[in-house]
């Protein structure tokens, strides 16, 4: 497929997204869109067809633009609805208990800022994240994750995330990862109007000590680090 038609598929089922609500999905599409079309203008060599390519991009690039700032203006308004103070060595906080009630039916995108994923353990909290969101958000059709890239072991890492990818896409479930080099902030961002801060993220368990006893799999029964939780409401996101 030449990259004028590949920039047209994205565009095409971006504006479907955005008119459909899936407005995460549709940032995304715009912006992959945007950047093929770009290519493929520096290449034309008709003055009159670049300039009319450039008019549909900047149309295209605004609309990506006003869903970023309604984005961001939700991250930042709200108010709190539940605040959670985990001590040293708690147990009985399992990702279910804590948030899964506000991981519905209607949570049809999320978005989850991660700055750590290079270790085992960190990838399995991942995956447990997102059983409990393939579980309760039965609608769900797109996933973003920001995360640092792993410098230590950026191959590992996009194998292990590629996995991850394919897995969910099977399960028709789009995967975006975006990589933030100065990344720090932690929080989940659910299409239905919740967001929730955790203090370390996912990765508030420690090891199950010794390994093969009760919290192994259970992570209710794992022994906690000192964090906190505060899970927030926004309006939804309007279409």
């Amino acid at each position: 497929m030449s990259a004028a038609l590949q920039a047209k598929a994205l565009l095409i089922r971006a504006v479907e997204c955005d008119q459909s609500g899936r407005i995460l999905e549709a940032q995304t599409l715009y912006q992959d869109g945007i950047a093929q079309l770009m290519t493929f203008v520096s290449t034309e060599p008709d003055e009159v067809k670049r300039k009319g390519f450039l008019t549909r991009i900047k149309e295209y690039m605004d609309r990506a633009d006003a869903i970023k700032a309604r984005v961001n203006g939700q991250l930042m308004l709200g108010e709190i609805v539940t605040h959670l103070s985990i001590e040293e060595n708690d147990t009985g906080y399992d990702y279910d208990q804590i948030f899964g009630k506000y991981m519905t039916n209607q949570t049809i995108e999320i978005m989850l800022e991660e700055p750590y994923l290079s270790q085992n353990y960190q990838y399995q909290n991942l995956i447990r994240f997102l059983e409990l969101a393939v579980t309760n958000c039965t609608q769900l059709k797109y996933v973003r994750l920001v995360t640092k890239k792993d410098a230590a072991n950026p191959e590992q890492q996009s194998t292990n995330l590629g996995q991850i990818k394919a897995d969910l896409e099977r399960r028709q479930i789009s995967f975006y990862i975006k990589y933030e080099d100065t990344l720090h902030d932690r929080k989940i961002f659910l299409s239905n109007g919740y967001i929730i801060k955790i203090g370390r993220g996912l990765h508030f368990y420690k090891a199950s000590n010794p390994m093969y006893s009760i919290g192994l799999t259970n992570y209710r029964y794992r022994k906690c680090l000192q964090t906190d939780v505060d899970i927030w409401r926004t309006s939804r996101i309007p279409n």
